[in-house]
């Protein structure tokens, strides 16, 4: 599965399958961190990197996985490693490659970061997943983590230890886009703000305009 932003600024990959967005089946399925699907996972994304190229598409983002918090588990360096592998290969075709934010704690991402040691490595954040997947609230994470792409999505804590929280139109959960914004604007990013509702069909298109409308008068509302 791959999706684009309208202005053509990052192509993400998550496939192939089995993927499975929760906490139960989710870390033995999701990123670079399962070792039964990690070749097929880099080969997935190597080759939307040289479809990117062609494109003139200059970041490749996935999800990473369930990366550990202990560094000496025997599943981080593995992820480590794969993870530069994709890297090395954007970097040969100019681009970069990004881990989105979610089923890792910030202080986690930038100890692989650190660990991958790849100039071309970043960070595409998304506001809503740190909150579902209960590891931290987007704006602090800011802080932490340099930020290269940004999805705009909203959401709620997970009340169920199974489940991810609740994804919402944005406006209805508990990202503080106003500070969000202010964050990246003090940490320098210029890019896009790709608006992203995990829903289909006509509905879809009525929040996305609508969150649109909601994230427009917060950005005008924002001082100079």
């Amino acid at each position: 599965m791959a999706k684009y932003d309208l202005v053509a600024t990052t192509v993400e990959v998550v496939g192939p399958e089995p993927l499975e967005w929760n906490f139960v089946q989710g870390p033995s399925t999701i990123g670079l961190v399962p070792p039964t699907t990690r070749a097929a996972r880099i080969d997935s994304l190597k080759q939307v990197s040289d479809f990117a190229k062609l494109l003139g598409i200059s970041q490749v983002q996935t999800h990473c996985g369930f990366i550990p918090e202990n560094p000496a588990d025997a599943l981080y360096s593995g992820s480590v490693e794969a993870i530069r592998t994709v890297a090395q290969h954007c970097r040969g075709n100019g681009q970069y490659f990004l881990m989105e934010t979610g089923q890792e704690t910030p202080t986690t991402m930038l100890r692989v970061i650190r660990d991958v040691h790849m100039p071309n490595l970043g960070v595409g954040l998304d506001t809503a997943n740190l909150i579902l997947y209960g590891k931290a609230n987007p704006v602090d994470a800011v802080e932490i983590l340099g930020v290269r792409s940004a999805h705009a999505k909203d959401g709620k804590w997970p009340t169920d230890p199974s489940k991810l929280g609740e994804e919402v139109p944005i406006g209805q959960g508990l990202v503080d886009f106003k500070k969000v914004f202010t964050k990246l604007r003090d940490f320098g990013y210029s890019g896009a703000i790709t608006i992203e509702r995990e829903t289909s069909g006509p509905q879809q298109i009525e929040d996305v305009k609508n969150e649109k409308k909601y994230l427009e008068r917060i950005l005008d509302e924002m001082p100079a």
